[in-house]
């Protein structure tokens, strides 16, 4: 059994403290007087051997180890209230955190999402638009993502399903030397200005296409919206590599 030296009134204490700015603030959200919360807040600075917060006067300020601390208790206590909540619904109440790797998505996400609500009323889908996906998800800030996976995830901390395989088309302005062609060789892009998506070492028309081939881009333009990619293709800025349905 793993020990730790903080127990959840300790990580709600300082949750609301850092939130309320004060110890008196913080004293009437917790319902507890401001001697009693002083003298937790004391408890678990001695349990971890280190000062949680600054008293500035009357201003409660964090430290760095209040800040690495906050972090982790707002994970924990969100796991927690996630868990309280599927266990008091049966497993048919909760919360689905969401984000997705291109806004493209969203054409066709919205009606799944309409067809999974009639079957799970109970549960809330929260889309996070600004995460990095596979980060989020292996720090727990994610419980689905939909991403291009270009390589193979760590299996013990990530499970993979495949939705589909796209076709991928090239796109560049009408006016490029190529763009007459019905296809294009892998030999026929080097030098040229390739538009991908962050982080480049993922991209797979770099990755898949054009080193296997040994072919070298001119300079590579990351772009992390679709919209973008088109525009600066349409501009004669680049040639990009994207899944029919996004075009």
């Amino acid at each position: 059994m793993i020990e730790t030296k903080l127990e959840i009134r300790h990580l709600k204490l300082v949750a609301t403290v850092a939130e309320a700015g004060t110890v008196t603030e913080a004293s009437k959200r917790l319902h507890v007087t401001q001697s009693a919360l002083s003298h937790q807040l004391r408890d678990a600075e001695e349990k971890l051997g280190a000062a949680l917060f600054l008293r500035l006067g009357k201003k409660m300020v964090l430290t760095p180890a209040g800040e690495v601390l906050l972090t982790s208790t707002q994970r924990v206590l969100e796991e927690l209230r996630n868990c309280e909540r599927l266990i008091a619904g049966d497993g048919k109440t909760g919360v689905i955190r969401l984000s997705t790797e291109s806004y493209t998505c969203y054409h066709w996400l919205p009606p799944l999402m309409k067809e999974f609500h009639k079957k799970f009323p109970g549960v809330e889908i929260q889309i996070d638009a600004g995460s990095n996906t596979m980060t989020a998800l292996l720090e727990g800030k994610l419980d689905v993502a939909i991403a291009f996976c270009t390589a193979q995830p760590n299996k013990k901390l990530i499970r993979q399903t495949t939705l589909f395989e796209d076709e991928m088309l090239l796109v560049m302005s009408p006016q490029h030397s190529l763009a007459k062609r019905d296809y294009v060789r892998p030999a026929e892009l080097a030098g040229e200005t390739i538009l991908v998506y962050p982080p480049r070492a993922e991209s797979m028309l770099l990755v898949q296409v054009m080193q296997p081939a040994g072919v070298a881009p001119g300079r590579v333009i990351e772009i992390p919206l679709t919209e973008g990619m088109i525009e600066l293709a349409a501009a004669g800025t680049g040639i990009g590599m994207l899944a029919t349905w996004a075009v």
